[in-house]
């Protein structure tokens, strides 16, 4: 038998990856990155929400009502012992996983954690425990960094990026890993993700400086596709985030201050880089095709319009200058959710640089800060906002519409 020559192979395969997705890009025309009406469109949306008048700022101002309904502790916990450095929610917006310190993979029931919803009456903050109101758990080899749940999976599988700089995949009906990279060299992977055209192909940023698209249909290797370096002096790489809404996009955070996009069709070089931070951007998340936020240990939030790479507008008020603090969009209301250092729950307009909200919680020791914050995606005027800690509690808030809030277009 011949020698297996891996090179040719990856390249054939990229060779697949292009014209599977040229031929996608050719059936789904009004979902390319740069279709021409659609960046019009989204232009117009985003001139529409620039309130920003050199006589004058329009004051911001909060149309919404929020109230803590949940608080999810632990009776043994000790302090810094279970910090939460992620939160998701599945597809469907019914299911919660968190990782972090603790080396658990911790699964949710939504109903459960919010026993008023869709009642009336309830008023009362539901306070639980983490080992009652856990569905159930699995363990890790490591601490987590990410977490990501895998498209069209029925919530069944997850993947999770650790400070090992391991990516496992887990089958959470057997409970059982079912792939596994350990391509970054040993170095912490900062964050993972997934495709929404093809989940199937993967993503992870790391400490090692590089982010890796990689697939479990490609034997040795790791899977490995693609290798990216977006600084020049290989600074770790701490986001990543495909185009949520469907397009070949993929955007990547940089302790090099700055933000990077790359079409997944051909990677050699970015199609965009975002320069304004001046510190470490710790997060990038998409608000639209032509919008993306941005998160930094500067200690300010920063959105971008990717047709022409100019910054639209910058939010301040939050304290961060050393840790993950979380970042979160919640794309019906056009809010932004993110942590302070100050142990602070802050959530933004997309309209207004200041902050609309703000809820301290209860300090643990000296050093208590949110380190973790999601939103969950369903509806338009009720919103639930999850925030975690460096204690490891977990809290939940809900937020309606005001009744007399001025209407608008987000």
């Amino acid at each position: 038998m011949g020698t297996f020559h891996w090179s040719k192979r990856r390249k054939r395969y990229n060779i697949n990856i292009s014209t599977r997705y040229g031929e996608w890009a050719m059936k789904n025309p009004s979902d390319q990155f740069h279709p021409a009406t659609r960046v019009e469109a989204l232009i117009q949306e985003d001139q529409e929400t620039q309130t920003i008048d050199h006589h004058g700022e329009e004051k911001a101002r909060c149309e919404w009502d929020f109230s803590l309904e949940t608080v999810v502790s632990s009776s043994s916990r000790g302090a810094g012992s279970d910090a939460l450095g992620v939160i998701q929610f599945d597809q469907s917006e019914t299911i919660l996983a968190t990782g972090g310190i603790a080396r658990k993979i911790r699964i949710y029931n939504v109903n459960s954690l919010l026993p008023h919803e869709g009642s009336q009456n309830g008023s009362d903050v539901a306070l639980l425990d983490h080992s009652k109101a856990c569905e159930y758990y699995i363990c890790t080899p490591a601490k987590l960094s990410s977490l990501r749940w895998k498209p069209g999976s029925n919530s069944r599988v997850i993947v999770s990026g650790d400070y090992d700089g391991v990516v496992l995949e887990y089958d959470l009906e057997r409970k059982v890993p079912i792939f596994e990279r350990d391509e970054h060299g040993g170095r912490r992977v900062w964050s993972v993700d997934y495709s929404h055209c093809d989940p199937m192909l993967g993503a992870s940023g790391s400490d090692d400086g590089t982010m890796q698209m990689w697939d479990p249909r490609c034997e040795g290797d790791g899977g490995c596709v693609a290798t990216v370096q977006p600084s020049v002096t290989r600074r770790a790489v701490c986001s990543v985030e495909f185009n949520p809404f469907g397009g070949s996009m993929i955007a990547v955070g940089c302790a090099d201050r700055r933000a990077y996009g790359y079409d997944i069709r051909m990677m050699k070089d970015p199609v965009f880089v975002l320069d304004g931070h001046k510190k470490t951007v710790t997060y990038v998340r998409f608000v639209n095709e032509l919008t993306l936020v941005t998160a930094g240990i500067d200690g300010c939030l920063r959105m971008w319009n990717l047709h022409d790479s100019q910054m639209i507008r910058t939010y301040k008020g939050h304290v961060n200058n050393r840790n993950f603090v979380g970042l979160s969009v919640w794309r019906n209301g056009g809010l932004l959710g993110c942590g302070s250092e100050d142990n602070t729950v802050f959530v933004y307009d997309k309209r207004w640089g200041e902050p609309i909200w703000m809820h301290g919680l209860e300090p643990v020791g000296d050093h208590g800060f949110v380190s973790s914050v999601c939103w969950r995606q369903v509806r338009e005027d009720e919103c639930t906002l999850v925030a975690g800690g460096s204690d490891g509690v977990l809290q939940l808030f809900k937020g309606k519409r005001k009744t007399d809030a001025a209407t608008g277009s987000r």
